[in-house]
């Protein structure tokens, strides 16, 4: 059985310590390092994995403390704090002696309880009524998702741009079910704000990033391989950092997750 590009990039392999071994995936190469998505998804794939997880992520803070390198990368995580219905994680990811990603997740148990929504979903086309389209080839990640831009697509001329927003129809590609892990990873699908606004590629890297999940498994196996509409926005750029947060919602208007990001740039 030939496994889905995604699933490959986020296996791991149980160790005698109690950690994980993975490995960089090519397909999923950013300009420099691995796809800070995937990076995310592995981490929380490493929670998911382990015999003492209790319940399903609620959230999943990321930081990038340095370059991934191609190759070879150990995963430790461990439960800080277990409770009647949370649980609280402290992750790693080093390479040789040097830990390059850091993360805290909480997984719970959810309940049957009032609930209702107050973010709208922004009233767009349906994904067939919006071309594909896509990243330059040498971004290798963006190959592995359908990408549909209603607007804030890569700029294609040096111009600045008034505002920040994207709003796109994504899926994996080829398509696959959704589950928590690929969710993580769809959380980081907008490319940097600062792009968008200044009109050009510019250095720029995520530091840290945080997702809510707002869904249980259930909801996200009957999404099965449908497309999810994102839309980010940043809320103030200065002195080489800038905010960026984003929504996933169903093409039926549920909001699955919220995604927050801080950000470095060199201008």
């Amino acid at each position: 059985m030939t496994l889905h590009p995604f699933d490959e990039a986020v296996a791991l392999t149980p160790t005698a310590d109690g950690g994980f071994q993975g490995k960089t995936a090519p397909a999923y190469a950013n300009m420099v390092g691995p796809f800070g998505g995937v990076t995310a998804a592995t981490l929380l794939r490493a929670v998911e994995s382990h015999p003492e997880r209790l319940g399903d992520p609620l959230s999943l803070t990321v930081n990038f403390a340095g370059p991934v390198a191609d190759g070879d990368f150990t995963i430790s995580a461990r439960p800080v704090r277990t409770n009647r219905t949370t649980q609280h994680w402290v992750i790693e990811l080093t390479q040789g002696e040097a830990v390059t990603t850091t993360a805290t997740a909480v997984f719970g148990i959810r309940r049957d309880t009032w609930g209702d929504g107050e973010a709208v979903m922004p009233v767009v086309p349906a994904p067939d009524e919006v071309a594909v389209s896509g990243f330059p080839d040498f971004i290798a990640w963006a190959r592995n998702y359908e990408l549909r831009f209603i607007e804030g697509a890569l700029p294609e001329k040096e111009a600045e741009h008034p505002s920040s927003t994207t709003t796109l129809w994504v899926r994996d590609a080829p398509a696959r079910p959704l589950d928590f892990a690929s969710l993580t990873s769809l959380s980081d699908i907008f490319y940097p704000r600062v792009f968008l606004r200044r009109g050009r590629y510019m250095a720029a890297g995520t530091v840290s990033l945080t997702v809510y999940f707002h869904a249980d498994a259930a909801e996200l196996a009957a999404h099965g391989t449908d497309h999810l509409l994102g839309s980010a926005r940043t809320a103030r750029f200065s002195r080489g950092y800038f905010d960026q947060s984003g929504t996933l919602w169903t093409p039926t208007g549920t909001l699955l997750a919220t995604t927050h990001q801080i950000v470095y740039f060199k201008d």
